[in-house]
């Protein structure tokens, strides 16, 4: 098998902003073209935020994923992965939520960084991570598919890493103030504890997923600006979300998150 060629990357873009867009379920990119790689993926990804900027949205952040060894050993990789944040995905605490025409919506649990310096790899550290924060917040990320499950990693990667919304929410805090590791979280859903988990969950420090996306996209000649929302990694399993459900999300000395799911 080889890599896409260009046509075919320009094609897998479109048809992803397509499904986007309209609300439809693709069949998988690695059916499609079973010659895709992480480097297509990533590529491909690249090219539907290019597009959806051109349609006047604009980059926000970013979100880090595959965190935990666990989720890396079963999806083949040795590092996370990363996904574009865009300004129409964010939301605040307490607004409803529509999930019409979403496929597979589940909540993950995260701290959000934001940065008052730049960050450019390589060889940023956790340290340098600290330095350059402004502060942390408390975020959801809603995770989603535009493509057929199950699905392999360049499928993912292709779909802007599963990304579908942010929430931020709860109090935050100067990276400095707090031992970053050791904030925890418990999550409700319709009242009922279904999880709960510690951020250090996340490759040892949230930061750490920070310092390896600056070191990640530096090899692509690309800076983390001031002002960015960065998504560090999960710390609790995806739980799914349906319209009706509300979910709250405690984490605290740092607040809470609320989230009502609607139609």
């Amino acid at each position: 098998m080889v890599a896409l060629t260009e046509s075919q990357r320009k094609e897998a873009a479109e048809k992803l902003f397509i499904a986007e867009r309209d609300r439809t379920l693709l069949p998988r990119l690695s059916d499609t073209y079973p010659g895709i790689d992480i480097d297509d993926a990533y590529d491909v990804q690249a090219r539907v935020v290019s597009m959806k900027v051109e349609a006047g949205a604009k980059v926000r952040g970013y979100k880090i994923g595959l965190t935990s060894k666990a989720m890396q050993d079963a999806v083949g990789i040795a590092e996370p992965d990363f996904g574009h944040l865009l300004d129409g995905m964010i939301y605040e605490s307490g607004q409803p939520i529509s999930l019409t025409g979403h496929h597979a919506p589940r909540v993950e649990v995260e701290l959000a960084f934001v940065l008052e310096q730049p960050l450019r790899g390589p060889g940023v550290t956790v340290s340098d991570v600290l330095s350059a924060t402004r502060h942390v917040i408390p975020a959801i990320e809603l995770i989603d598919s535009r493509t057929v499950l199950p699905r392999k990693l360049v499928d993912t990667l292709a779909d802007n890493a599963a990304s579908a919304a942010v929430i931020i929410g709860g109090r935050p805090v100067r990276p400095m103030d707090v031992d970053l590791r050791w904030l925890g979280a418990v999550v409700y859903k319709n009242g009922v504890i279904e999880d709960s988990g510690m951020s250090a969950a996340v490759l040892g420090h949230p930061g750490a997923g920070v310092a390896w996306l600056a070191n990640r996209l530096g090899l692509r000649d690309v800076s983390l600006k001031p002002g960015e929302l960065l998504l560090g990694g999960s710390f609790t399993r995806p739980i799914a979300a349906s319209a009706g459900d509300v979910f709250h999300i405690d984490y605290g000395p740092l607040g809470s998150i609320a989230i009502p799911f609607i139609n």
